[in-house]
């Protein structure tokens, strides 16, 4: 395990039972719940790592993972392990897939073994949630390595959602050969995260999703009003950038004006170390409160 996390700030003190059981409580410094949505779409929480100067990725083959980002920071791994478990989802986009190696699977203890146990009996006891979390990529174009273990695990649901030419590109490259594997197909040219939540929460029963990335997808359910929380790693490095090696941000792919530039309340702030852990909900206005 690693050290317990202190906590700093935490607006969601309740006199409520904890959720989490002691010893990831302990760990976590402190307890995880999260609301239900009160829409006909999961809740969807994000998980980033940044450095201070706001780059996610070093766009470098090999070390384009949150790890480099964080320093393979234990607790980072752990609270990633922690949502994960939490999540009735976890959904990348076929960009971030690729940064992971091939025998990645999107579930608590791949990313902190250490908590394998503590995790299942959590997911299992606490949240009566039995199976693995469904793993989700989304790929419009359908140019995915159907050879990765996320989609060749026994026991371990995917979904891929893709358009109508990535949904050919896919059958011709045998992905309904594949058991646990599943295609979907959204109406038109772009895939809308409107839909994706749709179809998670009417045909997959998704609740709770975890959006890990990339940037692009992440900015498309922004832009949209689709993110309800973000959990966001600051870790006390500078990464920089250049004007041939745009590293990305947290979001890409769409900007926003002054006027209409999302705002964001924070929820806790936690540390560890030199790093930084912070909850935020998405306001529905601009945040004035000291």
């Amino acid at each position: 395990m690693p050290e317990t996390i202190r906590t700093l700030i935490d607006r969601q003190k309740t006199s409520e039972p904890s959720v989490l059981p002691d010893a990831l409580r302990v760990a976590y410094g402190g307890d995880l719940r999260f609301p239900p949505s009160g829409l006909q779409r999961p809740y969807v929480i994000g998980n980033f790592v940044s450095t201070v100067d706001g780059v996610v990725s070093f766009e470098i083959a090999g070390k384009s993972g949150g790890g480099d980002i964080s320093g393979f920071d234990g607790s980072d791994r752990f609270t990633m392990g922690l949502l994960r478990a939490s999540a009735d989802a976890v959904m990348v986009g076929s960009g971030t897939l690729r940064q992971t190696a091939p025998a990645h699977l999107f579930v608590a203890e791949r990313v902190f073994p250490e908590a394998r146990d503590l995790y299942a009996r959590y997911r299992h006891e606490v949240l009566q949630k039995p199976a693995p979390p469904l793993q989700v990529v989304v790929s419009g174009s359908g140019k995915v390595d159907l050879t990765r273990a996320i989609f060749q695990t026994p026991g371990i649901r995917t979904l891929i959602v893709t358009t109508q030419a990535g949904s050919g590109l896919l059958a011709a490259s045998g992905a309904g050969s594949l058991i646990s594997t599943e295609v979907r197909t959204v109406e038109g040219p772009v895939i809308a995260p409107a839909d994706i939540l749709e179809l998670l929460h009417a045909e997959f029963g998704v609740s709770l999703l975890l959006h890990e990335g990339g940037p692009t997808l992440f900015g498309k359910f922004v832009a949209d009003g689709c993110i309800d929380e973000l959990f966001l790693t600051l870790a006390a490095q500078m990464a920089g950038r250049s004007m041939q090696s745009q590293r990305p941000g947290l979001i890409a792919g769409v900007e926003f004006l002054p006027e209409t530039a999302p705002w964001l309340e924070i929820v806790s702030v936690k540390q560890r170390g030199n790093h930084l852990y912070l909850r935020y909900r998405a306001a529905h206005g601009r945040d004035t409160a000291g």
